[in-house]
């Protein structure tokens, strides 16, 4: 991603709550922006200096993402995680279940409707994609992203959302080698527009299936692409 590195000062000073908050959004934000390789370790004094503050809320948050997940633990230091093919495997799962789940709760309850203010704005933003399609770019995860997180909130479960977010941010660094084509990224804008279409349309079943099969119907397809993500990652370098 090219996009620069984040480098706003934090005040200096004893570490109250709110600013162990924003250097643990700092931190957090540069191991999920995928700009950095599972090359590249995580010194406590180079992101204290960086961001302007004792080693304390650095060491902190570290320990935070380590508790999350985000990065593990080796001799010499903290290193940005990266999920293994079997890991991996477990969280796509986990992510289609969370997706499908969505819509499925909306066909089960006659109550439940979907937000349909949530995804006529969500329609409008991938028609205009679709009309003037980005450049590839890894970055586009983000907006991907997006869209699912949009697309689960409409269905009014927060804390299935919650999840997928969660499960979104830690496959991220792999997804986001996915979209490096063009035909890639035309796909996954006419597959989102259809979604939202059968969605507003009230298709469930139609949107269903179709959200299913963007998704991952076929799970080797999802993991061979992730593994040469993983290829890419472990060639790959960078400076820290």
């Amino acid at each position: 991603m090219d996009t620069p590195l984040y480098t706003r000062a934090v005040d200096a000073g004893a570490a109250t709550p709110s600013r162990r908050d924003r250097v643990h959004a700092l931190i957090r934000e540069e191991v999920l922006s995928g700009r950095l390789t599972p090359h590249t370790r995580l010194g406590e004094v180079r992101l204290a200096e960086r961001f302007g503050v004792s080693r304390t809320p650095v060491r902190e948050s570290l320990a935070r993402l380590h508790s999350d997940g985000l990065v593990e633990r080796r001799d010499n230091g903290y290193y940005v995680r990266v999920p293994n093919l079997p890991e991996l495997r477990d969280l796509y799962e986990l992510r289609v279940v969370l997706e499908l789940r969505g819509i499925a709760r909306v066909m089960e309850d006659p109550a439940l409707r979907h937000d349909t203010g949530l995804l006529t704005a969500e329609l409008e933003r991938w028609e205009g994609l679709r009309a003037a399609p980005p450049a590839p770019d890894p970055s586009f995860v983000l907006l991907d992203e997006a869209f699912h997180t949009a697309l689960s909130r409409a269905s009014g479960n927060g804390a299935l959302t919650e999840s997928l977010v969660s499960v979104n941010q830690r496959i991220r660094r792999v997804r986001m080698h996915d979209f490096r084509t063009e035909d890639r990224i035309a796909s996954t804008v006419a597959e989102h527009v259809e979604i939202v279409e059968l969605l507003l349309a009230d298709r469930l079943d139609a949107a269903h299936r179709a959200l299913h099969e963007h998704v991952g119907a076929s799970m080797e397809v999802v993991l061979e692409r992730a593994g040469q993500a993983l290829t890419r990652m472990v060639l790959s370098a960078d400076q820290f």
